[in-house]
């Protein structure tokens, strides 16, 4: 879901910083700007933290997010008209990810959508999209009198435990079971380490976890934190939350979509609900392009002789290296151990198995599409 950081992020051209900034520069952390907040880039190394989610539990303060209430009984057809999934199906107690489009069907942005009761909701979006997210929330309000839009991103903690201890770790901390939470599941309230939250089965890893909502920000969050450390959780940077995620085929805001990206051209057709009974935005557009079917379209690449970054060309490995498309996303594999990338594609060049090349610097280096997601954890 993630972007990355951008000037509307700041406040007074100043970066923000997360209730757990202290405990960060304290344990030694190299911190950079993201999002307009200065966050945890890694501790310690990101091969270590990478495998720390995959084997045990990982703890990330993702802080940064930016989270809307959106409350009123007009809140879930307004969400409906909002968002290419569709909310009002939700039963309280169940979230889901959601692209939202603008009217031509390029990207605004991807969201969770956490439903809490009739007419309560919570949107979590990107932290760099803050501005734009929160002035598209309310231009298209057509319902001010039946839908009220909360901005409290400045003031709600946000922790992520993800792996295979998280379950374990989290519940030895909660004052309700979570264990029996389902996949995007959510249970309010729950105190964790004695404080009152909204806990999510939800996150950004390709992992089993909980994604932990604190309403009361500051000390709060730093005392849920430090019980999970406590209880196991190693703390993971920015840094392994992109490898984690690339491994997963978990898309990053401004890399596979965008305002210039579709959610079909980046593979999330299932997020578009076309038996919605009403109309949302971007329908007509993506409508279109579903039915002369997408020029282009996300791809997993395995590279070889070199790590393929965001922005280089993606070629044809014949005529002279003709120029297809456009690697999104790319870096080593800690899991697999090889190079890889997402890239968009032509349509025609997008089967599992084409041969294709990835200029890196001055050197033009052999890729293959391969299948999605590089990684998949094994059900339990």
């Amino acid at each position: 879901m993630e972007e990355k950081s951008r000037e509307s992020g700041r406040a007074g051209g100043v970066p923000l910083r997360t209730p757990l900034y202290g405990w960060h520069e304290a344990h030694g952390a190299k911190m950079a700007e993201f999002g307009g907040y200065t966050m945890p880039m890694e501790y310690g190394g990101i091969l270590r933290e990478h495998q720390s989610v995959r084997t045990a539990a990982g703890i990330f303060d993702v802080s940064h997010m930016a989270e809307f209430w959106v409350t009123g009984d007009g809140a879930a057809p307004y969400l409906d008209r909002l968002v290419t999934n569709w909310p009002s199906r939700l039963e309280a107690g169940h979230a889901l990810y959601t692209p939202m489009c603008y009217p031509d069907g390029g990207t605004v942005d991807d969201l969770l959508v956490l439903r809490l009761g009739a007419d309560r909701f919570l949107l979590v979006t990107n932290a760099a999209n803050h501005d734009d997210d929160a002035a598209w929330l309310r231009a298209n309000n057509l319902w001010p009198a039946r839908v009220t839009i909360e901005d409290v991103s400045r003031n709600m903690g946000l922790i992520a435990v993800q792996g295979p201890e998280a379950v374990r770790m989290v519940s030895s901390l909660a004052d309700r079971p979570v264990a029996d939470l389902p996949g995007f599941g959510l249970r309010e309230p729950v105190e964790v380490a004695g404080v009152e939250t909204i806990v999510s089965r939800t996150g950004y890893t390709g992992e089993d976890g909980f994604e932990i909502y604190i309403p009361e920000h500051g000390r709060e969050t730093e005392t849920i934190w430090k019980a999970l450390v406590g209880a196991g959780a190693v703390p993971i940077g920015l840094g392994a939350r992109d490898t984690l995620r690339l491994e997963a085929r978990l898309p990053l805001y401004g890399h596979e979509l965008s305002s210039e990206i579709t959610p079909l051209e980046a593979g999330l057709g299932p997020f578009v609900k076309w038996e919605k009974p009403d109309d949302f935005l971007g329908r007509e557009a993506l409508a279109r392009q579903k039915e002369a079917g997408p020029g282009r379209r996300l791809v997993g690449l395995r590279v070889e002789g070199g790590i393929a970054r965001a922005g280089y060309r993606v070629r044809n490995p014949a005529d002279g290296g003709q120029a297809l498309g456009t690697v999104t996303s790319g870096s080593h594999s800690p899991t697999l151990g090889v190079p890889i990338a997402l890239a968009l594609v032509p349509a025609a060049w997008a089967k599992v198995g084409t041969e294709l090349a990835v200029s890196i610097r001055a050197r033009t280096v052999p890729a293959r599409v391969v299948r999605l997601p590089f990684y998949r954890r094994e059900a339990v």
